[in-house]
């Protein structure tokens, strides 16, 4: 299948102001794409993209006084498949895991292992080890909070998301994650596109999702524990230890979110979304 996704985002500064952005399809998923996903934006200072710790590719500028407006619309050729479920994935030991997962089994910003330690045992320490007990944790989570755009607050971590029963797709995400981490599990956050496809459509303007993924059996997979259900047509922008390590925008001094607009629609092929 083919998807058609893109934004348009504006944000308001009163003065010059460095923004770093990471809003450019994953690299991973570079060979997709079907038309460029080049970001464009309405000022002359130039954007300049460059890898990040994480292997996100990351935009720099420089935001002038006023509005800076960034878009970008593609093709991207998606397989049509769900989320893979692999029930006998199992578990890696601490002592065999490689360097590029054992980092993702730290506390972060947004995942207070010290505090939820305690809890995850008590929930989880019965629980078969591998996938059984990361859905176990998804299952958890997914009862545990109530999803609502009305809850969303950029400063609310897993623990305070356990404690609130309330949040967006991040809380769901940073609560799974930290209890898998405390399960000795590692865990990372992502986030990108993910559209209403081969689902009824929800009726809300489109956002940029996050969900997270879990090493089992020495590969990542994906989780999610908002919709706790395989999806169809996630398109990765960015991995981290949690969303500090995402965030779509960030500006080095005082700006404000004007515009938002995200789309991600199916579409036949490539030139029927021209």
């Amino acid at each position: 299948m083919f998807i058609r996704a893109g934004f348009d985002i504006s944000v308001q500064c009163e003065m010059e102001t460095p923004l770093m952005a990471l809003l450019s399809i994953h690299p991973s998923r570079a060979h997709d794409l079907r038309t460029p996903a080049i970001i464009t934006s309405n000022s002359s200072s130039p954007l300049v993209a460059s890898l990040d710790e994480f292997g996100n590719l990351r935009t720099r500028t420089v935001a002038p006084a006023g509005v800076l407006q960034l878009r970008t619309d593609f093709v991207i050729h998606d397989t049509g498949l769900p989320d893979e479920v692999a029930p006998f994935a199992p578990e890696v030991p601490v002592a065999e895991l490689p360097d590029e997962a054992v980092g993702f089994l730290m506390g972060s910003r947004y995942c207070e292992t010290d505090r939820l330690s305690e809890i995850a045992w008590s929930l989880f320490g019965h629980t078969p080890r591998g996938w059984p007990r990361v859905q176990a944790i998804v299952d958890f989570v997914h009862r545990h909070i109530t999803f609502g755009y009305q809850f969303a607050r950029s400063t609310r971590t897993a623990f305070e998301g356990f404690q609130e029963r309330v949040g967006v797709c991040r809380d769901f995400a940073h609560l799974s994650i930290a209890l898998c981490r405390c399960m000795n599990i590692p865990a990372r956050y992502a986030t990108g596109y993910l559209g209403d496809i081969c689902v009824p459509a929800v009726p809300a303007p489109m956002d940029f999702s996050a969900w997270f993924e879990v090493f089992l059996g020495g590969r990542w997979f994906t989780f999610d524990a908002r919709h706790n259900t395989p999806r169809v047509g996630r398109i990765l922008m960015a991995r981290g230890r949690d969303a500090a390590d995402c965030a779509i925008t960030t500006t080095f001094g005082q700006s404000k979110l004007v515009g938002f607009k995200v789309v991600t629609d199916e579409v036949r092929d490539v030139s029927s979304a021209a």
